[in-house]
């Protein structure tokens, strides 16, 4: 965030409901919920602005765009699910239907069966591996229960809205948790207006900060 702001842009990271620092439990909590929690984000900005999805969250920006289309500049898929209509997370990542997904971090349900969590070594292992020590220390101890049901919902998207939104995805070369074979099985099967790549793992905005930046400034420079 600091060098993006360094050049003059405004940004914002805020927390999912559910999500981070947020203490909203996850019942009640859908994919169509955080769409229309972005979109209202985004209803509350001056001008329009560029919406940043990384791995799951490709899907949220996605459904926020179906609802405020005309408050977005882009959408940019950071090593993130790119859904066409009517399809879930978890029908994307279907093992047997998706190239190279080798293993997989182990995910366990949560007590009440409304969330699921990586046991912390796994997602240093899988999500931060490349990401220097203490920041990894740092990004494991903000995990919490991930709300099991935007995996589960469906999109719901029209080529009228989502559709009509200019999209850009940055691919991340070593990414374990979405191999690059599914990253480009997901933006051919959904053109993007440019495809964009770092040599690095899941966690770009942490190991390797500079080069996301550079990226999403020349996006920004593109659809100003």
């Amino acid at each position: 965030m600091p060098l993006l702001v360094s050049q003059g842009h405004h940004v914002a990271a805020p927390d999912l409901p559910g999500m981070g620092a947020d203490s909203m439990g996850a019942p009640g909590i859908t994919l169509e919920s955080w769409g229309r929690f972005a979109a209202d984000l985004l209803g509350r900005q001056p001008t329009k602005s560029i919406l940043v999805g990384h791995s799951l969250g490709g899907m949220v920006i996605s459904q926020a765009a179906e609802y405020a289309p005309a408050q977005i500049t882009a959408l940019v898929y950071l090593t993130a699910l790119l859904p066409r209509n009517g399809l879930s997370a978890l029908e994307i990542t279907r093992g047997e239907d998706v190239p190279d997904m080798g293993a997989r971090m182990a995910l366990r349900p949560t007590a009440d069966g409304e969330s699921i969590i990586a046991a912390p070594e796994d997602a240093r292992a899988y999500l931060y591996g490349e990401t220097p020590a203490e920041w990894a220390e740092r990004a494991v101890s903000r995990l919490v229960p991930q709300p099991l049901a935007p995996l589960q919902n469906t999109a719901a998207l029209t080529e009228t809205n989502f559709g009509s939104v200019p999209r850009v995805y940055i691919e991340c070369l070593r990414d374990r948790i979405l191999p690059v074979l599914l990253q480009r099985t997901m933006h051919a099967a959904s053109p993007c207006a440019a495809v964009l790549s770092i040599d690095t793992d899941h966690s770009p905005f942490y190991a390797a900060p500079e080069a996301l930046a550079a990226h999403l400034l020349q996006i920004a420079a593109r659809f100003d």
